[in-house]
């Protein structure tokens, strides 16, 4: 019986998108649809947690999720895509018992707030999900900031509803920037922290309006119960579904990044100290110091001109990862003479390094804590080599 209900649901779902407004309701009078918001994992995609709509109908055995979040492992060219952020997500359409099912596993905690709609405006918002499901139309060109699977829901709300939301946000006390929203969900001590601070550029450090701070799931959460539709709470109540279990999960200091940084940068200086009182160079070291940093200068100038990603532009990163470093690398390895442009190019490496330090401090870009052991093993490392390589008066 709850199979030929289901048959019937789908059925009357095609009559409806062709004309709404024309036909009987979808939905009976027993249908809810709310907001889920779930909290973060442990994986970096689900640090942020996620939002999605939660269509209910007992009366018609229907208890499905529209989830905005997803995408296809099977897209051909699916990591050259995702690195140059020409990836589409998908709205895809499960059972409630599944989707919950794996946040059950992952140990993340769910709430549902279910909207106070009347019947016309439940239906709406079915046709209008209904809609977005048609395989035509359900693939989207996903960015983290400004099209994922938080904005939606705002987005969604208001064009199905347009001109009768009203967002209250006297609640948010402070605005953060885009990097400082992200770093409420991370370890500053984290190879997840100080990779995104890597690869995401000065665009990120302007506040984020009351509505931007809605790309992330939790700030959904909390706007819509200061949301008002045609001037009444949005929210008829909230509850939560899921609990997540308190686990012991201590960072452990000699895993992060700075741990590894530091022993870095106290062996550079060894090394550097070594030379210097011996009068040679240790061509090796060169060679690990000016490649690491032109590749990873080759990946942010890649992210930043040669992608759609809209948060990796501006990335002053580039002025200690330096791409032209990958030239300099068959200089300094090979045993021949050097050409005398050498030490300007190591001085002009240096001012960089202090350019750096100046957009750092008038917080034209924010960078991790944990740049500056590097900053200081390069900023000795191009001394050292300018002193050594520069011409006589």
């Amino acid at each position: 019986m709850r199979l030929i209900k289901k048959v019937i649901f789908l059925f009357a779902l095609g009559i409806v998108l062709s004309g709404f407004s024309q036909q009987a309701p979808l939905l009976s009078s027993k249908a809810q649809i709310s907001v889920i918001t779930c909290g973060p994992g442990k994986d970096l995609y689900s640090t942020f947690g996620h939002s999605a709509f939660r269509v209910q109908d007992s009366a018609q055995g229907i208890d499905v999720v529209y989830n905005y979040g997803t995408f296809d492992f099977n897209t051909p060219n699916f990591y050259l895509k995702f690195a140059r952020g020409k990836l589409l997500y998908k709205l895809s359409r499960q059972r409630m018992d599944r989707f919950l099912f794996t946040y059950e596993m992952e140990n993340r905690w769910v709430k549902e707030q279910l909207l106070d709609l009347n019947a016309l405006q439940k239906n709406q918002l079915l046709s209008f999900l209904e809609n977005n499901y048609l395989p035509e139309n359900r693939a989207y060109k996903y960015d983290f900031f400004y099209d994922n699977c938080s904005t939606k829901m705002q987005d969604v709300l208001d064009e199905v509803f347009k001109g009768q939301l009203t967002l209250n946000t006297d609640h948010l006390k402070e605005r953060y920037t885009f990097r400082e929203l992200i770093h409420q969900h991370l370890i500053t001590n984290s190879w997840s922290s100080f990779g995104i601070d890597l690869a995401l550029g000065s665009v990120i450090d302007k506040e984020a309006t009351a509505k931007e701070h809605m790309f992330l799931p939790n700030y959904v959460l909390r706007q819509l119960n200061y949301t008002s539709l045609d001037q009444k709470p949005l929210v008829q109540r909230e509850r939560t579904i899921l609990d997540k279990k308190p686990l012991k999960n201590d960072p452990y200091f000699l895993t992060g990044p700075l741990f590894w940084l530091l022993l870095l940068m106290l062996f550079v200086i060894v090394i550097t100290y070594i030379d210097f009182k011996n009068e040679t160079r240790s061509r090796w070291l060169d060679f690990f110091l000016f490649f690491s940093t032109g590749l990873i200068g080759l990946l942010i100038f890649f992210l930043w001109f040669l992608t759609d990603h809209t948060a990796t532009a501006g990335n002053f990163n580039i002025l200690w990862a330096f791409p032209l470093n990958l030239i300099m690398v068959f200089y300094l390895f090979r045993d021949k003479p050097l050409p005398p442009w050498i030490p300007k190019y190591l001085l002009a490496a240096l001012g960089l390094l202090f350019l750096l330090i100046i957009l750092w401090l008038v917080k034209v870009q924010i960078f991790s804590p944990i740049l500056i052991p590097i900053l200081i093993m390069l900023s000795l490392r191009y001394a050292f080599l300018f002193l050594k390589f520069k011409v006589p008066k």
